[in-house]
């Protein structure tokens, strides 16, 4: 059995919605009732409150470059192999 929800929203935030779902290939009445369907189930809601800073993804990006020149710490299986590998002057990362 369904139930009709009715609540207020901005028109121009409605318009944009419909158009994102729109291009998923489903309604936003589909998407509001996933979105709820995952609020029951999780028992929480997932708010993004702000776009990430630029030095954000500044960094990330520098992460990324790191990454794929191979200019990452090894593995290590205790505390102490870590310190150890940190305050070794000749540290090598893994490739």
């Amino acid at each position: 059995m369904s139930e009709v929800i009715n609540f207020r929203v901005d028109k121009k935030l409605k318009s944009e919605a419909q158009a994102v779902v729109k291009k998923m290939g489903i309604s936003l009445s589909d998407a509001l009732n996933i979105s709820l369907r995952k609020l029951v189930r999780d028992k929480s809601i997932d708010i993004d409150l702000e776009e990430p800073s630029d030095w954000f993804i500044e960094q990330m990006a520098e992460v990324e470059r790191e990454r794929a020149m191979g200019e990452v710490s090894p593995s290590f299986s205790n505390m102490k192999e870590a310190i150890k590998w940190l305050d070794g002057k000749g540290k090598k990362y893994a490739r």
